[in-house]
């Protein structure tokens, strides 16, 4: 028997919510009892239940309304009704299954047949939270870039505009640093496609763990060049975050398995200031000139550093 499986048992009788929880509990199952729809519902919004069995009369809110009420309301994974109920004709089974209830027992209930029915709930919902990761699995996929692991460009163009009008409608500083390794096609020449690949790798792993954890972000911006979102952060800030990232690459030795190389980057940053006119400037403005800043990082011999606040 799984153990993972929490029930909730909602049953305004003492003497049949105790039998049941000790014949359930006999069978391996962890129970949580409520009296009443209400507070039925009260626990399924501050706790997870994969699987609900509940009796259909009962004061306040009865069986077929907790039905309705839980299919209304996102618990963020499915959660399986079994209806018990002294209604056995065809047209109360058949509001009961309406109500949103996935499978119904006659009272007075069989205790191996709840068994049974409970084993075909723990299936259904083990498929579903299997379903549910694949389906996270794909969309992950389809944002993050394959050779580096970290988000591609179509993560970008979903989520910068979010980043631009968060920190717009509350009058946060933004900071966008757009930054290219040094001389890659050199990389490429001298020592390989492979080598190549294994410096993007090492280059994105650096940006990545260097950045604050569920608030930046960076993503490959195409080719050599990488996107870093800063939320929340001023022109000063911003340049504290660059110059650490180009220290740290410099000072990175990176395995090719044949030698070791080192790297340098250069980094343009610009910043949606607090004071920034945010009715003349957009998303794009903001990258174009973290794209100028990088260029003239680039011309001014590479390795370095230039920000722009607007």
């Amino acid at each position: 028997m799984n153990n993972d499986f929490e029930i909730l048992l909602v049953e305004d009788s003492r003497t049949q919510a105790l039998k049941f929880q000790l014949m359930l509990e006999n069978h391996g199952y962890h129970i949580h009892v409520a009296q009443n729809g209400i507070e039925a519902m009260n626990m399924l919004l501050s706790n997870h239940f994969s699987i609900v069995v509940t009796d259909w009369v009962m004061p306040e809110m009865d069986g077929s309304e907790l039905c309705r009420a839980i299919r209304q309301h996102d618990f963020g994974g499915y959660i399986y009704i079994i209806l018990l109920t002294a209604r056995d004709s065809k047209t109360d089974i058949i509001e009961g299954l309406k109500a949103g209830a996935d499978d119904y027992l006659t009272k007075p209930v069989d205790d191996m047949e709840l068994i049974a029915r409970l084993s075909t709930a723990e299936r259904i919902i083990t498929l579903e939270k299997a379903l549910r990761k694949r389906n996270r699995e794909i969309a992950l996929l389809s944002i993050t870039d394959p050779l580096t692991r970290i988000f591609n460009r179509g993560y970008i163009n979903d989520h910068l505009p979010i980043a631009f009008k968060r920190a717009v409608r509350y009058k946060q500083p933004l900071s966008v640093i757009i930054s290219d390794i040094d001389h890659f096609k050199a990389v490429n020449d001298t020592h390989g496609h492979q080598a190549g690949d294994k410096v993007l790798i090492e280059f994105a792993a650096a940006l990545k763990e260097t950045l604050r954890t569920d608030l930046d972000w960076v993503a490959r911006y195409g080719g050599e060049e990488f996107l870093i979102v800063l939320p929340e952060t001023c022109l000063a800030g911003a340049k504290t975050v660059a110059e650490r990232l180009r220290e740290l690459v410099a000072g990175l030795p990176i395995d090719t398995g044949s030698q070791t190389i080192s790297i340098t980057a250069s980094f343009g940053i610009a910043t949606l200031s607090n004071e920034a006119d945010t009715k003349s400037l957009n998303m794009d403005d903001l990258v174009k000139e973290a794209d100028r800043c990088l260029y003239e990082a680039k011309e001014k011999g590479r390795n370095q550093t230039i920000g722009i606040s607007l």
